[in-house]
């Protein structure tokens, strides 16, 4: 299968060739006896996502002053924070029972969740194989290793909260921000330390990747509402399905809780006329306008600590990218 990468990178002819070498290593080291699993992992590394973790790793790395000769270590580290996000995804997907992502089935429906799980398994482990042989020092790799496992303490909190009508806007940020914006932050701080960028320049990527993980995450869940599934790749609403409280219901549970509460109650069992009435409720409290309000904020922060960082090319193709993700549609 030829490797190709998200059309967003057409406009970027650097990063986007930054990006299929790392897509290529990922393939590279991809080496399972059983062909029927290294064939489904292989499918997943093409299947057609922004990249947009790695691509900030990139961007990042241009920050500091090492040499041209370092890329190789820098697309190695976005290899391996590309392969630990595929990982959480495939996990993802068993716990969420999600049948499809980017339009195509997942893992777990056509092989099994224990299949899947096993495939999940194993790209966590490539994420460290490459991580440990480009690692510039081992107390980045325990960095990162402790990145993972709040990455992974937020997803366990999101399948503790399933269907909890109590969760307050702060439980909702403080999720997103162990779920997705960790990985965010690593990325661009990662890049960062690749570059050679000193202390205070990789703590100020940590920030900015922290304020875009959480905007990003955020938008996410509001095109959870106005998307279509052949927009999303995925069924429209489905959190609520899965009893995940995002912020637009957030925002209209606390305006309307005598109306919501007793609908949310049907967890499983909720109807496509229910979804239909919580939509309708999200729309007239403005919840999807309330949440895209916060996402901007984030943003906004997001550029701030980019304005922080040294002058370059990257910085404009960083912030083209960051305000182009707060108005996305897929």
């Amino acid at each position: 299968m030829q490797v190709q990468v998200h059309p967003m990178w057409e406009s970027y002819p650097k990063i986007k060739a930054d990006l299929l070498s790392v897509l290529q290593m990922v393939e590279s080291h991809v080496r399972i006896h059983d062909k029927n699993i290294e064939s489904t992992i292989r499918d997943l590394i093409y299947s057609g996502g922004k990249l947009l973790r790695p691509a900030y790793t990139l961007l990042c790395s241009q920050i500091g002053s090492a040499s041209s000769q370092e890329k190789e270590r820098s697309i190695a580290v976005a290899a391996a924070l590309e392969t630990l996000h595929m990982a959480t995804l495939v996990h993802d997907d068993v716990i969420d029972e999600a049948d499809t992502r980017h339009s195509n089935p997942t893992i777990h429906t056509q092989k099994g969740n224990q299949f899947a799980i096993y495939s999940g398994d194993y790209l966590f482990c490539v994420c460290f194989t490459i991580l440990s042989k480009h690692a510039s020092s081992l107390a980045h790799l325990e960095f990162n290793a402790r990145s993972m496992e709040k990455i992974l303490t937020g997803e366990l909190d999101q399948l503790n909260s399933r269907y909890r009508t109590v969760a307050s806007v702060k439980d909702y940020l403080s999720r997103i921000s162990g779920k997705t914006a960790q990985l965010f932050a690593v990325s661009c701080y990662s890049g960062a330390i690749t570059s050679d960028a000193s202390r205070r320049q990789a703590v100020t990527a940590w920030n900015m990747g922290h304020y875009i993980g959480m905007a990003f995450q955020i938008m996410d869940d509001v095109l959870d509402f106005k998307g279509d599934s052949q927009t999303l790749g995925k069924p429209s609403m489905a959190d609520i399905r899965q009893g995940i409280y995002t912020l637009p219901l957030l925002y209209a549970m606390k305006a309307k809780p005598n109306v919501l509460h007793p609908l949310l109650a049907k967890k499983e069992a909720l109807t496509e006329n229910d979804l239909m009435q919580i939509m309708e409720i999200v729309e007239e409290t403005r919840g999807v306008e309330k949440a895209q309000q916060v996402a901007e904020k984030y943003t906004n922060k997001a550029l701030k600590a980019l304005a922080k960082l040294p002058d370059g090319e990257y910085k404009r193709t960083l912030y083209e990218i960051t305000t182009n993700l707060l108005h996305r549609t897929v």
